[in-house]
């Protein structure tokens, strides 16, 4: 028997079945919480996953729960099938001690089983917030009694896009109620939730020193997309996970992903929404029972589940967000146990691990996958995220590739600008280029000769590719005309302006004022500004067309 679970409170019958499950001792949030819930006060209350969140409510919700009485008396919200069976799982093996039914209600399930199940009157309802709505619209469940509300995982709730459903349902139930409130974050949609549907609630907050639980291992791989999947097979066969989860972003993804695997050797199934709920469950229980290895799965499908002996969590596409990849990792390093984190991550992905590490306050150990597949510590400096995510600078001269920005003096000329404008002024010959594309970062010449040696794109220390580079010299909002003219000149099939001459090459369409040959196919138009309309310029372009002193080019006729 439990001695300090009694001392808060908990009645001996339900201590001694934790005791036979193998727990004896409170974690920080259940012994904050407890004492707090069976007083019957409204709680918020912020914790990691895997903390012990499930008993913390689970157990005053027992201990209140009037057995006599055959109605609904708690509703527990849950945002996935796969959370709502976990949590029913861990009430029945301690309702037995108070005598309480429990019913899981989730969509997946023949609806007649459940209204014939309902009709028997269980003390609480484990229910998903769809599922719910439909039995509520059928008038199979009566919640007029209700004393007790639980919204778990609320913050996975609202990214479900189910809070507009979780507060139909809240409005439906007696207000006298006492609610609790779990969330691994707290987003200020949660918070307005909590003022506007609950009384004077304590708040809980559990602290790591960082965001993300400290026992977990975390590392970011740098890899290629190409070379994604080979990095993912190497570190499965030098971690060798007792059992690990992927994530992928897309069910397309986890489903191709899965086959690969399958066809390398390995002893693996997927986990998303196409499957019928059958499957889900088989395929959880063959991953629970470790006959599965490995467990490939989308961020719905997986959000919540607590499985015993995780020991690794597999980033395949990199997260949209901080608060996905707190839920991630969340599935390994539980109740206290060691776990490693391991993200996948393409020189694209460079901008989100940079907001993800902004966001858990930590810096994430990197390394890289050679060529014969090995991974290896990165000897690399860290690319500084200068502008916040996806934006770099480049000084002195380098070639910029690219990206949108504004050039140096005495810079080489920008190249392959996509679809983007850029404009280049120059002064007596030389001053500052500017050249822009859209979509793709700023790469320094020498770095282009050094990633080209290694073959790892990482290793380009300012090339960021996932948003826009921007390089400046000289004073700032300066693009004013030039001391020779006006023109435009484009290299790579971007636009640009020129001044004091310029040529347009590859294709290019340009203005200039002073005079200037175009090459290769460009189109030019220009006039000095004190030469005669009718000036002498030779060296029109080949297939292009000329207007003003011009000779040589498809269309001579002068203005």
């Amino acid at each position: 028997m439990s001695t300090e679970f009694i001392a808060m409170g908990i009645i001996p019958e339900l201590s001694e079945v934790l005791k036979t499950n193998g727990i004896s001792s409170p974690t920080p949030v259940q012994k904050k919480a407890i004492p707090v819930l069976l007083a019957g006060q409204d709680v918020i209350a912020q914790a990691q996953t895997g903390t012990g969140k499930t008993i913390a409510f689970t157990l005053p919700i027992l201990q209140r729960i009037d057995v006599n009485k055959e109605q609904v008396q708690a509703l527990i919200l849950t945002p996935t099938r796969e959370l709502a069976i976990q949590i029913t799982s861990e009430l029945k093996k301690l309702a037995s001690a108070v005598g309480a039914k429990v019913l899981a209600a989730y969509g997946g399930q023949d609806v007649e089983a459940q209204i014939r199940k309902l009709n028997n009157a269980p003390h609480i309802v484990v229910a998903t917030p769809g599922r719910l709505i439909d039995h509520m619209r059928r008038e199979t469940i009566n919640l007029g009694k209700l004393k007790m509300l639980v919204l778990d995982e609320a913050d996975q709730m609202l990214h479900m896009g189910f809070l507009p459903e979780v507060e139909s349902i809240v409005e439906q139930t007696p207000r006298a109620r006492q609610t609790m409130l779990f969330s691994a974050t707290m987003p200020d949609q949660i918070k307005r939730l909590a003022e506007n549907y609950m009384k004077t609630p304590v708040d809980i907050k559990i602290q790591s020193t960082n965001v993300t639980l400290d026992n977990i291992k975390q590392i970011v791989v740098e890899t290629t997309d190409r070379g994604r999947q080979k990095a993912l097979i190497s570190l499965i066969e030098t971690q060798r996970p007792y059992l690990a989860v992927i994530f992928c972003r897309t069910k397309v993804r986890a489903k191709k992903l899965n086959k690969e695997l399958q066809d390398y050797g390995f002893e693996s199934d997927e986990l998303h929404g196409d499957l019928t709920q059958a499957k889900r469950e088989q395929v959880m229980k063959r991953f629970r029972d470790a006959k599965l290895q490995i467990l490939v799965a989308t961020d719905v499908a997986a959000r919540g589940l607590d499985v015993e002996g995780v020991t690794h969590v597999f980033n395949y596409d990199v997260p949209t967000d901080s608060e996905i990849y707190i839920h991630r990792i969340g599935r390994t390093g539980r109740a206290g146990q060691r776990g490693v984190a391991i993200t996948l991550a393409s020189p694209y992905d460079r901008g989100s691990v940079a907001h993800i590490e902004r966001s858990i306050n930590a810096s994430l150990e990197r390394r890289v996958v050679e060529s014969d597949g090995t991974i290896v510590k990165s000897n690399n400096p860290r690319t500084e995220r200068a502008e916040g995510e996806g934006r770099g600078s480049n000084r002195g001269g380098k070639q910029d590739r690219g990206g949108r920005g504004r050039g140096s003096r005495d810079t080489k000329p920008a190249q392959g600008g996509r679809g983007g404008r850029g404009e280049r002024n120059e002064r007596s010959g030389g001053g500052r280029s500017q050249a822009s594309g859209r979509g793709q970062q700023a790469r320094t010449a020498a770095v282009e000769s050094k990633a080209g040696d290694s073959g790892n794109p990482w290793e380009a220390g300012s090339n960021e590719r996932s948003g826009r580079g921007e390089r400046e010299s000289g004073r700032r909002g300066e693009r004013g005309a030039s001391q020779g003219g006006r023109g435009e000149r484009t290299q790579g099939g971007g636009r640009g302006r020129s001044n004091g001459g310029a040529a347009s090459t590859s294709g290019g369409r340009g203005r200039s004022n002073g005079g200037a040959a175009s090459t290769s196919g460009g189109r030019w138009e220009g006039r000095s500004n004190n030469a005669p309309r009718s000036g002498g310029n030779n060296g029109g372009s080949r297939g292009g067309s000329s207007r003003g002193g011009s000779q040589g080019g498809r269309r001579g006729g002068n203005r």
